[in-house]
């Protein structure tokens, strides 16, 4: 271990000096500069070795500190790996086995169907194959902060109808890894924040990673999430002075530095450094293809793939005839990538503080063409290029409703639908007059609050904060004999982010409003 520790030291303060780097700085600056990035930390592992490591722009937008190799950030679902490497490691300890099933840890989880909850298994936790949709559920993790707890999310699974038989379908899925960790809690008799620190940070040196409850104040240098404005970027959901331990943790909570996560890497890349930390059988089955995923278009074309699949934590496919092992983070105002190519020790991290879901993908092909694909000399702007003309396609296919000629709904209109709602998951909500305006809040979700708009004959929520990015479409049904009338919700953008999981609320009013 202390190996380790003293190579990470010696070769990370030269590695910006490497030869031949001059190409990374290219591409990390173009990137920077075309998406307008408030910051962004770049580390790259070449033959095992530390080459080269990039940090741009602010913690906090117009606000000075510097990001540099320590400045924690919002890592979001490449938080899941570290979840199945805890695992894996209560694997090797003897303390659970992948193929036990869920309720001998957690005697009270259920899905939906009680065949399923007898027949989940430890290892379906990680693998996005449970038969929920896409981001089934994600509403009680996402925006946050909210008032909902890991308790329940367990409850709320057996409400949520599945989409697609068990084992049958790939449908990506982060209440399971929240299950995943409370299975991790109960198999290793300490909280899943205690596993982590003691089973991964600790062992390794990843001394800047955060998880759990923490004082941003007493750990410094924090960097804050943007959203780009037509003023520039603008820091959204800061952090308080205390930083909760999220109910998300062990799906996306976990904060780290660019050297926490170049330790990371190495020991995947190098695994006789840290031979200790997990078997090789573990090592193998975290890199198992266990659950087949469909090969985009954008695969095909851009990386000439044949094959995608998820392992454990994380996702499995090939670049150009060459092995790739990667995940990627999304949060609102936070994006990671990790790209490995274990057959050639090579790896690549990128953490940025802003609106970068594009400049992660452009950024992360150049820099893995730099490896696949020597000598074809990508671009930055190559790829951007690219990503633009695939995005027009998708817009054209699936266009943006025009809400701009939008009014306030009036008190009287919404009179019939108005009162308070309950879905059985996700809770209670309100649709009550606040003045002349009719409000929609969510008891649980107290981001989820807005006003009520009428849009030709339809009606949409606006939310108050606008770090809330997915307006959804109200649909009401009356009344019948034996039931109250029920709401229904729906994108406005069908492009939205699949985490706004409003197709999977089903919401009955219970009283009228007070």
């Amino acid at each position: 271990m202390k190996h380790l520790l003293v190579c990470l030291a010696l070769v990370a303060p030269l590695a910006h000096a490497a030869p031949g780097n001059e190409t990374f700085d290219a591409a990390v600056e173009q990137t920077f500069e075309h998406y307008q990035l408030p910051g962004l930390a770049v580390g790259v592992i070449e033959d095992g070795k530390i080459v080269y490591t990039r940090t741009l722009g602010e913690v906090r937008a117009g606000g000075g500190g510097k990001i540099d190799n320590d400045t924690l950030f919002k890592i979001a679902s490449n938080s899941k790996a570290m979840t199945a490497g805890v695992l894996a490691r209560l694997v090797d300890a003897g303390k659970l086995k992948w193929d036990d099933p869920v309720t001998k840890y957690l005697p009270q989880f259920r899905m939906h169907d009680p065949w399923v909850t007898q027949q989940m298994q430890v290892r379906d936790l990680l693998i996005h194959n449970s038969g929920l949709g896409l981001g089934a559920g994600d509403l009680m993790l996402w925006p946050e902060p909210n008032r909902f707890t890991r308790a329940d999310i367990i409850a709320g699974l057996a409400h949520l109808k599945p989409t697609h038989s068990f084992r049958a379908n790939y449908a990506y899925d982060n209440l399971l890894y929240v299950v995943a960790g409370e299975v991790a809690a109960a198999a290793g008799g300490a909280s899943y924040e205690e596993l982590v620190k003691r089973e991964l940070f600790q062992p390794l040196g990843m001394h800047r990673c955060q998880v759990g409850e923490w004082n941003r104040a007493q750990v410094g240098n924090v960097a804050q999430p943007h959203m780009r404005t037509a003023q520039g970027n603008r820091v959204i959901r800061e952090d308080a002075e205390v930083v909760p331990d999220l109910t998300s943790m062990a799906a996306g909570g976990i904060r780290c530095s660019l050297d926490d996560m170049l330790v990371w890497m190495d020991m995947w890349l190098s695994p006789e450094r840290t031979p200790a930390w997990l078997s090789p059988a573990q090592r193998k089955a975290v890199w198992t293809a266990h659950m087949p995923m469909p090969v985009s278009a954008r695969m095909r074309a851009w990386d000439n793939s044949h094959f995608s699949a998820y392992g454990y934590g994380w996702r499995l496919s090939d670049v150009d005839g060459v092995w790739k092992v990667a995940h990627t983070g999304t949060l609102a105002g936070m994006y990671s990538s990790v790209i490995l190519l274990p057959d050639q020790r090579t790896g690549i991290v990128i953490l940025i503080n802003g609106e970068g879901e594009a400049a992660r993908t452009v950024l992360g092909q150049v820099l893995t063409k730099h490896f696949t694909a020597p000598g074809t000399s990508p671009t930055v702007a190559h790829y951007a290029a690219l990503l633009d003309k695939e995005r027009t396609g998708e817009r054209a296919t699936r266009p943006k409703p025009d809400t701009g000629h939008r009014t306030r709904a009036t008190v009287r209109a919404m009179a019939p639908w108005m009162g308070h709602y309950r879905d059985p998951w996700f809770g209670e909500v309100t649709l009550c007059a606040t003045g002349d305006r009719v409000r929609f809040s969510a008891a649980r979700s107290p981001m989820l609050t807005g006003t009520v708009m009428r849009v030709d004959e339809r009606w949409l929520v606006d939310w108050d904060d606008d770090s809330v990015d997915a307006e959804p479409w109200l649909h009401f049904a009356p009344a019948q004999a034996g039931s109250d009338a029920g709401l229904k919700l729906s994108h406005v953008d069908p492009e939205a982010d699949f985490s706004y999981d409003y197709a999977d609320l089903d919401f009955h009013r219970t009283q009228a409003c007070r």
